[in-house]
């Protein structure tokens, strides 16, 4: 297993440039095959635009069952938890029409 680290880069996540920046960073580590844990320990602000371009955006690259598998959360708090939930249920539900 791999970890990304998000407290390395803020520890207040509100911008689509650093949602772009961060997933540009993390696409190459999700396909090179291991298990990617995506550690938000430390972190206090997910916002649903950062969420978006940094985790939802990765829809893009692979279906959800593919991301699902290569990656793992840990360290959400409730309200980053919730932002990251529905950016992915709104960019897969965008996806599919």
């Amino acid at each position: 297993m791999v970890e990304f680290k998000f407290i390395e880069y803020g520890t207040d996540f509100g911008t689509r440039d650093m949602g772009k920046k961060l997933r540009e960073k993390l696409l190459p580590l999700i396909k090179e095959g291991d298990k990617v844990v995506l550690d938000f320990t430390g972190v206090n602000v997910v916002s649903n635009s950062f969420a978006d371009e940094c985790i939802a955006k990765l829809l893009f690259e692979m279906p959800l069952e593919e991301l699902k598998r290569c990656t793992t959360f840990r360290g959400l708090n409730p309200l980053a938890e919730r932002s990251v939930l529905v950016a992915l249920r709104r960019r897969y539900k965008y996806l599919k029409s």
